[in-house]
């Protein structure tokens, strides 16, 4: 048998991934590649939210199913392009509320750990909000391109 039929021919790196099938698991390596996420940050999403459960096998090597996946995917849109803090997204996850979340994030006292709700202080928030949305619009774009 040669090198080839184990997987060591010279140009494996050269050759794409075959497409897995939407039911099958991911490594986190493919999880993180495919979210755009370092490995991690998803490691430490686990810790925060006790929701995301991947197997782990021999050596701690996680698998995700699909619903973690889908999961990930939602936290990920609340965190990075709605604005929600981790205690936001705990919240809504504790409160069953991950679907109905969509828009601007609510920027109460609370959650911005604000006590006087200053009006100003919200509107440049919001206002640096749409920047950091535009600015990771165009990362990604750039992303896709290489």
């Amino acid at each position: 048998m040669s090198d080839e039929e184990f997987g060591g021919g010279d140009d494996d790196a050269a050759r794409p991934r075959p497409r897995k099938a939407p039911t099958a698991f991911r490594t986190i390596s493919e999880v993180a590649d495919d979210l755009q996420i370092p490995q991690h940050v998803l490691r430490f999403w686990e810790t925060k939210f006790p929701q995301l459960k991947p197997l782990k096998r021999g050596g701690g090597r996680r698998y995700y199913r699909p619903e973690d996946i889908a999961l990930l995917r939602r936290i990920s849109d609340l965190l990075y392009t709605q604005g929600y803090t981790i205690k936001g997204v705990q919240r809504l996850l504790r409160d069953g509320g991950l679907e109905e979340a969509g828009g601007m994030p609510d920027l109460s006292a609370e959650e911005t750990d604000r006590e006087d709700g200053d009006e100003a202080a919200v509107v440049a928030l919001r206002e640096a909000l749409d920047a950091l949305e535009r600015l990771a619009h165009e990362l990604r774009a750039l992303a896709s391109r290489n």
